[in-house]
Order: structure tokens, then sequence, then C-alpha cells
């Protein structure tokens, strides 16, 4: 569920109070590396439309997922 602007506000004035969700930087970055590396070497066996199709796609979802779409 979306949480609502005010409370977000009301977060930043309560420097005490811990964030109620962990970042998910560790396991984006994973992923991104993860993704990276498959498509490279998909690309250095030879499937380059494959390996960038797989790249570009992996890029906008790793995009859209960072920005909490």
């Amino acid at each position: 569920m979306a949480e609502d602007d005010f409370r977000r506000w009301e977060r930043e004035l309560e420097p005490d109070v811990p964030d109620e969700r962990p970042s998910g930087g560790r396991g984006l970055v994973l992923v991104a590396g993860l993704t990276a590396t498959a498509c490279a070497a998909v690309i250095a066996l030879g499937d380059v439309p494959l390996g960038t199709a797989g790249l570009v796609l992996s890029s906008i979802i790793l995009l859209l997922w960072r920005i909490g779409m």
C-alpha cells in the first residue's frame, strides 16, 4: 500500500525514528551485476542481438524497480 506524503514528511522531522524497511541496494547491485555478466557472456558466445536485448531489457526493469514502479 502506498504511503501518504504527510507521514513521510513527519518521518523526516523525527531523526531518531528508524526506517521501517531496509534498503534493497545490495540486492539491486547483485542482480544488476549477475544480469550484466550473463548478457556479456551471451554476447561473447556470439549471439550479439540476444545479449544486447537482454542488457537493454534488464536495464529498463532495474530502472523501474529502483524508482519504485
